[in-house]
């Protein structure tokens, strides 16, 4: 393991650096990462961001999207990115599994390998961590690295807390979960002094739905959420039938969970998604309640209390119903 003055050390003579976040990348994961890479470049490094997938279009207008490679855009060239990298940089996951096809690549690599996580139970491939599973996103501890790991609070630029602006307004469900502390806010106040619009990241993220959106999610709403009062849970079922009629691409289906979890008295909402090659959860959960362990122990995932998702190989209809299966295990948690 690295300490923090070999790292500094490290760090001070130009490195060949990759930064990398996991599959499907949400705003904490692209704000981290591109706050590390725009740190990094700064300092003088060869830094190349690749992401293991796309994601939504309404994270398109975020500082040094451009640079953004997608890694099975060209696997070839980016397995050799990798490869030659001296060091890696892992940006709101710990589980190498969590960035599918550029697993092997990653995990193979001699890079040394940095993560900078809040999710529980990291894996243990990484030569430095800061990590915490109480953060209420990566980019809170992005901006706690930089400011107090590295000693470098002047290095925050417009851009880089723009960035780090988007990963805690969007990862906090703006500033509105549990986890927003008062630290939270205090992070967010200087991300705004340092130049971070906040006013603009709100309406770039969370107003600009397509007409199909709005659309799929007035039929959703309508057609696909079910309520299991005597569990106070809800849930959306939604068909690859679904998707395709209303031609939904990454980010749509952003927040359709929250919609179900928003009705009075609910405590559990779940989001079941057939994506043609698995079936996905997202599951929500107010109070005490666990959602990660659901996911965990019965849906290959995990994440945290009241935030966690998982996968399923079963077609929809089964996965819907042992979802459904597993509530009356959890009743006197949820009557709480």
């Amino acid at each position: 393991m690295l300490t923090q003055e070999v790292l500094k050390h490290q760090l001070a003579a130009p490195k060949h650096i990759v930064v990398t976040t996991h599959h499907k990348p949400d705003g904490d994961a692209l704000g981290s990462s591109l706050a590390i890479y725009l740190w990094l470049k700064a300092k003088g490094h060869t830094v190349h961001l690749i992401v293991p997938s796309d994601f939504p279009a309404f994270f398109d207008w975020m500082p040094a999207r451009e640079e953004i490679r997608i890694y099975t855009a060209d696997i070839q060239a980016n397995d050799m990115l990798i490869a030659n990298a001296e060091m890696i940089w892992c940006l709101d996951f710990n589980n190498l599994s969590r960035i599918h096809a550029m697993e092997n690549a990653v995990r193979n690599a001699p890079a040394a390998k940095v993560m900078i996580d809040h999710h529980l139970e990291p894996e243990g491939f990484d030569v430095f961590q800061h990590w915490d599973s109480h953060a209420a996103a990566s980019a809170q501890l992005v901006y706690d690295f930089l400011v107090n790991v590295m000693d470098d609070h002047s290095a925050i630029t417009t851009e880089i807390a723009t960035c780090l602006y988007t990963g805690l307004m969007t990862d906090t469900g703006s500033f509105r979960f549990q986890t927003t502390t008062p630290e939270v806010h205090l992070i967010a106040a200087d991300l705004i002094r340092r130049g971070a619009r906040n006013w603009e990241i709100q309406e770039f993220v969370y107003n600009s739905s397509s007409e199909n959106r709005l659309k799929f999610l007035g039929f959703c709403l309508l057609n696909r959420l079910e309520v299991l009062p005597e569990y106070h849970t809800a849930l959306f079922s939604i068909s690859r039938h679904d998707l395709n009629r209303f031609h939904i691409t990454t980010g749509d289906t952003e927040g359709l969970v929250n919609y179900a979890l928003s009705i009075s008295g609910i405590k559990l909402a779940a989001l079941i998604i057939d994506r043609t090659d698995q079936v996905k959860l997202s599951l929500r959960s107010v109070g005490t309640f666990p959602c990660n362990e659901i996911g965990k122990k019965y849906f290959n995932g995990g994440g945290h209390r009241n935030a966690a998702g998982g996968n399923s190989n079963e077609p929809l209809d089964k996965v819907v119903e042992k979802f459904k299966s597993i509530l009356p295990a959890y009743n006197e948690l949820l009557k709480q």
